[in-house]
């Protein structure tokens, strides 16, 4: 097999239709593009979501809820989960640049600790937010709580 003898596959390429070459070639006149209009037209270009004059759907849709731009996210850690990360990754204090380096949470994560679950070891903790009941669980087992912004 040489270059100069590649063909495509059998029915793998067609010819092209041509359009606007006369009337006698069955595409000629208006060159299937109908009559009058900005879509019959050279240079027409449609916008986009545009479906042909009818209602589009982002004004047909009816709209729910509503988005608190001020809203903070933060990655949940529950008590439950914090001896088994101590174990796993083998952490005694819980930073952001702790739990960045070990990845369970990405660069600029808000962290927060909720009181679900039990603490059994004592660890320090430098996060966002952390719940009641999580301050109580952790403060009884020995452990120390700061929040950093």
């Amino acid at each position: 097999m040489e270059l100069h003898s590649l063909r495509p596959a059998k029915g793998a390429t067609h010819k092209a239709k041509r359009i606007g070459r006369g009337e006698a070639s069955g595409k000629g006149g208006t060159s299937t593009k109908g009559n009058k209009g900005g879509q019959s037209r050279a240079g027409y270009k449609s916008k986009m979501g545009f479906e042909g004059g009818q209602m589009p759907i982002q004004r047909r849709v009816p709209k729910r809820g509503f988005k608190n731009i001020n809203r903070i996210e933060y990655k949940v850690i529950n008590l439950g989960q914090i001896d088994h990360y101590a174990e796993k990754y083998s952490i005694t204090e819980f930073t952001p640049q702790n739990l960045y380096i070990n990845g369970l949470i990405s660069q600029n994560d808000n962290i927060k600790i909720l009181g679900v679950g039990e603490i059994k070891g004592k660890f320090s903790f430098k996060v966002n937010a952390v719940s009641e009941k999580a301050k109580v669980a952790i403060e009884a087992a020995g452990g120390t709580v700061e929040i950093v912004k």
